[in-house]
């Protein structure tokens, strides 16, 4: 079978018409306090504010918008830690598909509560001993249902990509970089081809929690290599194991680099979000916010915009990861 296309930056145009109405426009905000600490101006893209709480919702509605009659009929799969779980949910639900949800045991209760709520229905599996990629396709093989990738797909890609067209048409200024939470790269391509399309200048580069710097280590090499699968992140929603094969096509020639970060520097990132911006974020999305906090991005890049992928987190996780976070930058 051959693989896909790649998609383009008229792809992400296209997407948008789609999305128009349907997805929020999420705010492009700036803040005293931050450009003060930090001494550079810094932008923050709020998707944590988008439908179902991350910008996952882009890319499953504007695939899912594209299925025949007959493959609507035949509802879909999608795996998912959670995000894009909840997205696929909306969708679906929206456009009346039946989704069916390949999640782990260990999801955090949140994102299995309102995937549910939404009206997918959830398959679980051992993240350590199973693999979900094969229980979906052994579910699609049977019943003939579509599957939904959460990153490895040109139409995911563009939706995710709309989330960049709307950042650059809506910063005041032009930007030095652009910093993107980081997993199997979706969000991150998608973000690739609207910077070549609007923002060829700007920087880009991946941000990922230690342990699960793939793609930085991918960037290095210059072929995909895999994390190791004894290590753990706080950052459930960005534990991929290898960055895309489409996306790190993409991404390979048109990154700057690729910046990492601890579970500290996240929570003392979700503690200033919360305290400083009035903002829940999980700790997936506050890793962009963390590297520039920790002071990893080098000086010469002064105008910076930094995606806030997504506010789903636990309670308990959050505040634990708040209280740690401010007692760290006591």
């Amino acid at each position: 079978m051959s693989s896909p296309s790649l998609p383009n930056f008229s792809d992400i145009t296209a997407a948008a018409d789609r999305l128009r109405g349907v997805a929020v426009r999420t705010p492009l905000l700036s803040n005293y306090y931050l450009d003060q600490s930090t001494g550079r101006s810094i932008w923050l893209k709020a998707e944590s504010l988008q439908h179902t709480g991350s910008f996952k919702f882009r890319g499953a509605y504007n695939r899912l918008c594209q299925l025949s009659p007959d493959e609507r009929e035949r509802g879909v799969i999608a795996w998912s830690s959670g995000n894009h779980a909840q997205g696929v949910a909306l969708a679906a639900a929206m456009l009346g598909i039946r989704a069916r949800i390949v999640m782990p045991a260990d999801a955090p209760d949140i994102k299995r509560t309102n995937t549910r709520a939404l009206g997918a229905e959830i398959v679980s599996y051992d993240r350590y001993t199973e693999d979900r990629e094969l229980i979906s396709r052994e579910l699609a093989r049977r019943d003939g249902a579509i599957i939904v990738p959460s990153y490895d797909d040109p139409h995911i890609i563009a939706g995710q990509g709309t989330m960049a067209l709307e950042l650059f048409q809506d910063c005041p200024t032009p930007l030095d970089a652009l910093l993107v939470c980081t997993s199997g790269g979706g969000l991150l391509a998608g973000a690739a081809l609207a910077a070549g399309g609007l923002s060829p200048k700007t920087a880009l580069f991946s941000v990922e929690p230690e342990g699960f710097d793939d793609h930085a280590k991918s960037f290095g090499q210059g072929r995909r290599v895999s994390n190791d699968a004894a290590v753990n992140s706080l950052c459930d929603a960005l534990l991929a194991p290898t960055p895309g094969e489409l996306t790190f096509a993409i991404n390979q020639s048109r990154l700057a680099g690729g910046l990492v970060v601890t579970d500290t520097e996240v929570q003392s990132a979700m503690a200033f979000a919360f305290e400083r911006l009035r903002l829940v974020l999980e700790p997936g999305g506050a890793v962009a916010l963390a590297a520039v906090l920790a002071g990893k991005v080098a000086p010469n890049y002064q105008h910076i915009a930094v995606v806030l992928s997504g506010g789903n987190v636990d309670p308990v996780i959050f505040h634990e990861s708040c209280r740690n976070g401010s007692e760290q930058s006591r």
